[in-house]
């Protein structure tokens, strides 16, 4: 069911229900109004009856009657619904306007009592004279007040009847203007194709809308930033993979084509160093992938660092037996944590291999590559030639490498490395150790992490 449809339905179930609530209090109070004006009057017919016995010496003879039932000059009044009642000290009837219906003698009762007489109801009201040589009684039937309520609550029904078509076609009207801003909204968005994503204006929406126009904007912003970022990973794919390609296909060209047993072997050694290239740039591009799709996975596991440093050694232990480099790794003293955090322990994994097999591929053979844990940062260090400014300026930056490297890369692993850290509120700093020789890769928590 649509909104409109749903909010119509609404209406017309809880209008006639608010509006049926209103008539009960109406007809409520307008018994309460009419009771209070005909009691007044019973008691002030009551009051003139005493005055009258009071100034005659003989009440039973000289009490005026009311006007007969149809007598002339009664105008709109219908004296049948009314009766006065007279009685004496000892309880006899002295006088009184009706003959079909006498009024109950009720000694020393005071006040006003429902009776029921002759099948009728009836409201009346006795007063007592002071000296007790009377008592007086007015009645009125209650149907006279029930038809004064229902003709006054009948005055105002009426109308309202007639005017509820009316209000029916406005209520469908309003609802149908108050939801144009929905139908605006849904034609803007049915009228874009699958590249607009641009954000939808917030300016002149309904306060009601602007919170689900402010999710989605930020949902388009998402969908931008990672269409972005595949438009971006596919692109650099496209550059990067055809050269190593035309690279692999040329080597193995002169595999093909070698006229020695030496030639081929030289050949075939320089194809294999071509897929180990492209084994690993196809491997650090998965990585960058992943990477980019992790962007909102939670980070909420503990981190374990001892398993990480083993797995991440264990992979980059071929390349630091082939160049006799020395891996080691020092941890803080008993009783304090290493680095407490809660991350991706794969994508650390994947971040602290980077590190090392750097530091391994461009330390001097023969020497040491440190990793080093304290309660507050990770280091991992070798004794390989500082970088130079021009470097560490365009450290991080995709697919560069600088010139003269002897050792095979993509020059992806710094950049994967920061990417992992941000996504853990670390920092990456890159410098030379203590005593100016050497690089130093610092990984800290980020001013707002800490």
């Amino acid at each position: 069911m649509s909104l409109q449809r749903r909010l119509l339905l609404y209406l017309l179930i809880c209008a006639p229900l608010v509006w049926a609530a209103a008539l009960l209090v109406s007809v409520d109070r307008a018994r309460h109004q009419v009771n209070e004006l005909f009691d007044t009057q019973m008691i002030r017919l009551a009051g003139q009856v005493q005055a009258t016995l009071s100034s005659t010496q003989n009440g039973a003879t000289s009490a005026k009657q009311a006007p007969a039932e149809g007598a002339a000059g009664s105008g709109d009044s219908d004296v049948g619904d009314l009766a006065v009642a007279v009685w004496d000290a000892r309880g006899q009837w002295v006088t009184g306007d009706r003959e079909g219906v006498r009024l109950p003698h009720r000694p020393g009762v005071a006040g006003f009592v429902n009776e029921r007489l002759d099948g009728e109801d009836w409201r009346v009201y006795y007063q007592q004279s002071a000296a007790g040589e009377w008592s007086v009684a007015a009645g009125q039937k209650a149907y006279e007040r029930d038809e004064l309520v229902f003709d006054l609550t009948a005055s105002q029904l009426t109308p309202w009847l007639l005017v509820l078509p009316l209000l029916l076609a406005a209520m469908a009207w309003a609802v149908r203007r108050a939801l144009a801003p929905v139908r605006e909204l849904t034609a803007e968005l049915q009228g874009r194709d699958a590249h607009d994503l641009r954000p939808v204006p917030e300016s002149h929406a309904p306060s009601e809308l602007k919170p689900l126009l402010g999710a989605m904007n930020g949902l388009f912003t998402r969908i931008e930033d990672a269409l972005a970022r595949e438009r971006r990973f596919t692109a650099d794919a496209a550059h990067e993979l055809r050269t190593p390609l035309a690279v692999l296909r040329a080597q193995w060209d002169v595999v093909r084509r070698a006229g020695s047993q030496a030639e081929r072997a030289q050949a075939e050694a320089r194809l294999a160093l071509g897929l180990d290239n492209m084994d690993r740039l196809v491997t650090q591009m998965l990585a960058l992938s992943r990477l980019e799709s992790a962007v909102n996975a939670p980070m909420t596991a503990d981190v374990h660092w001892p398993a990480i440093v083993e797995q991440a050694m264990g992979d980059c232990l071929s390349l630091a037996e082939r160049r006799g480099i020395e891996l080691a790794c020092e941890w803080p003293q008993p009783g304090r944590h290493a680095l407490p955090m809660t991350g991706d322990e794969q994508l650390l994994t994947v971040m602290l291999r980077n590190l090392l097999d750097n530091a391994v591929r461009y330390a001097p053979p023969g020497t040491l590559v440190m990793v080093r844990f304290t309660e507050d940062r990770l280091e991992v260090e070798n004794a390989g030639d500082p970088l130079a400014p021009d470097q560490l300026a365009r450290m991080g930056e995709r697919f560069h490498r600088p010139a003269g490297q002897q050792e095979g890369g993509s020059g992806l692993g710094v950049s994967i490395v920061q990417r992992i850290a941000a996504l853990h509120g670390l920092s990456v700093s890159f410098g030379p150790r203590e005593g100016g020789g050497g690089v130093r890769v610092v990984l800290r928590f980020a001013a707002a992490r800490r």
